[in-house]
């Protein structure tokens, strides 16, 4: 028996409609091109045959593992021991906002869940994100942000606070990079590494 483990890049979407799906994808596929990415949704004709034509790596309604830690793990084996499984599936929900504007001096964008930026925050005006946040253009302003992740540019004029930590910027390099908390530690790491694929 012959086996191979990789590590993956995956982008989860949820489907409310082909023509939303497509016009983010329209915008954002080439960042997207060595993902995959999973579809929760019905599955249409129309998604399939545009992820084919976009060459993307796409599979439906594929529920992952989270990762969590050992203690966890044993609190809610004893607890699965003393509480029936519900048979019915649960659906998760995502909450990604995707936004393609300028954000200007002045003004303050607040998102209660995750953002997609697809341009620029100006300096003087600001972002207020308590899920995962990413930043494809460079970032003057004021960025804060309570979850799992935020990948952004480097620039000297930011003022950025990941989890109530301010983010020192001569740490963040001149590429995209994915600004974590790890095991109460705020880790920084190129998120455009080149990576070999075995």
């Amino acid at each position: 028996m012959n086996t191979k483990q990789y590590s993956a890049k995956i982008l989860e979407v949820e489907l409310d409609n082909d023509e939303d799906f497509i016009s983010f994808f329209d915008k954002s596929y080439i960042f997207f091109q060595n993902y995959l990415v999973i579809i929760n949704g019905k599955e249409s004709n129309t998604i399939i045959e545009y992820m084919h034509s976009k060459n993307l790596k796409f599979i439906f309604n594929l529920v992952l593992p989270t990762q969590k830690k050992r203690k966890n793990r044993e609190v809610e084996n004893k607890q699965e021991q003393n509480v029936q499984k519900p048979t019915e599936k649960l659906k998760t929900k995502s909450n990604l906002k995707v936004l393609d504007k300028l954000v200007r001096s002045g003004q303050e964008i607040n998102i209660d869940g995750d953002l997609l930026l697809l341009n620029r925050v100006n300096s003087g005006g600001s972002i207020v994100v308590n899920g995962t946040l990413i930043i494809t253009q460079i970032v003057d302003g004021s960025i804060r942000c309570d979850g799992d992740f935020m990948m952004m540019q480097a620039s000297s004029k930011a003022n950025i606070l990941f989890h109530g930590v301010e983010v020192d910027n001569k740490f963040l390099q001149d590429r995209l990079n994915r600004v974590e908390l790890i095991d109460n530690e705020i880790v920084i790491t190129s998120a455009l590494k080149e990576k070999s694929w075995v």
